[in-house]
């Protein structure tokens, strides 16, 4: 068992991380499957560091030996954040197995006063005090089933087949022979998924991420990347020459992270995003993919897809001190009221219902070109 006091630990920019070290962090995600997650990957954490100036990584020694990595943002006055917080839907301090921290030395060795995080990796004990609550994060386990999609279907999910094959069916008279491409490497196609998904938050009034410009650049850069822990991948569904449904989002050697989807909102009587999802899994199964991890948050379909649960937790890390404790008194009672609202259905309906409210009277306000399509160009 190594011990926390042989560690030396040092903090580095992400675009630091050269070969070797971006090799031990492979090493260390390949050696536990609880860091497979492409969110966990060096890429990412250095995708984000070309948009973000506050990106660092810790690196964690023994005996000048790099054995663990923590991917942070940090910003002025010691306010850290896990790396693309809001965007990244798994984070931890990615180590080799046997390897014990302590959570105020490592705040302190990376000049943080607190660290926010919001979907940590269950394992993390060392943080384990300042987790404020754990939430469901459903998965698809994954198997491969040769090559018949339909059959596939039938055997995985029997009481989806019948009426999604229908719609598949349908959707392919309609509007063309139906399609679908799981890797698909044509950026306009990109473009078009950041379009709808754009048009989506407004609509439903939630924030805008594609209205933020470094966003958009962090989809584009990482649609790019193709390694054997961090790929990106564009999968889509298209009905004659015509994209109805898309996704993009990372996939590690064993697990593919849903992120970005979005479909043609015209044509929501078929269920694109339900048909994306099915033909996503089926497909990354094939590439050998074993897990498929669907995201913190409470969805009816994510409940007809999923085979388990993973728990991921939400919380501050903080040692004392004056900024710490300012920033946890505005933070939290945010996240709880938040948290509170998506717990319960008889206040999360009427929210929905009110942010849909809201997203409708401000694109009738709206004039002039469509404003989404500037970042996309």
């Amino acid at each position: 068992m190594r011990t926390t006091s042989r560690l030396d630990m040092t903090v580095h920019r992400t675009g630091e991380l050269d070969a070797s070290l971006r090799g031990a962090w492979h090493r260390a995600m390949d050696e536990s499957p609880l860091y497979a997650n492409p969110f966990l990957a060096p890429e990412f954490a250095m995708g984000v560091g070309r948009h973000r100036g506050g990106a660092r990584v810790a690196v964690l020694r023994e005996g000048g030996e790099p054995v663990g990595f923590f991917p942070f943002e940090r910003n002025a006055v010691g306010v850290g954040r896990a790396i693309g917080l809001g965007l990244s839907d798994c984070q931890a301090l990615i180590h080799r197995p046997g390897v014990t921290w302590d959570s105020d030395e490592l705040l302190r060795a990376c000049g943080l006063s607190i660290f926010e995080f919001d979907h940590l990796v269950e394992e993390q004990k060392p943080f384990g005090r300042h987790v404020t609550g754990t939430f469901a994060s459903p998965v698809i386990d994954l198997e491969p089933g040769g090559d018949d999609y339909a059959k596939w279907l039938r055997g995985t999910y029997p009481g989806l087949a019948k009426t999604t094959l229908k719609k598949e069916r349908r959707l392919g008279r309609d509007l063309g022979e139906m399609r679908f491409v799981y890797d698909e490497r044509d950026p306009a196609v990109l473009r078009t998924l950041m379009r709808w998904k754009s048009a989506q938050y407004r609509r439903t009034g939630r924030m805008d991420r594609f209205a933020r410009p470094w966003i958009v650049d962090l989809v584009n850069h990482l649609f790019h990347v193709r390694e054997e822990h961090f790929t990106g991948v564009l999968s889509v569904l298209y009905a004659g020459d015509r994209p109805v449904a898309a996704h993009f989002g990372p996939t590690s050697r064993t697990v593919f992270a849903a992120w970005f989807t979005a479909y043609d909102p015209g044509l929501s009587y078929y269920s694109p995003g339900l048909i994306m999802h099915l033909r996503m899994a089926e497909a990354a199964a094939r590439e050998g993919v074993r897990l498929m991890d669907l995201g913190r948050g409470d969805k009816e379909w994510k409940d007809w897809l999923k085979t388990r649960e993973l728990r991921v937790g939400e919380g501050f890390a903080v040692r004392p001190h004056p900024v710490a404790a300012a920033h946890k008194l505005w933070r939290r009672p945010v996240r709880g009221l938040r948290n509170t609202v998506l717990a319960h259905p008889t206040l999360r309906d009427p929210a929905d219902r009110l942010l849909k409210t809201v997203g409708t009277l401000r694109s009738s306000a709206r004039s002039g070109p469509d404003r989404t399509k500037a970042p996309f160009r």
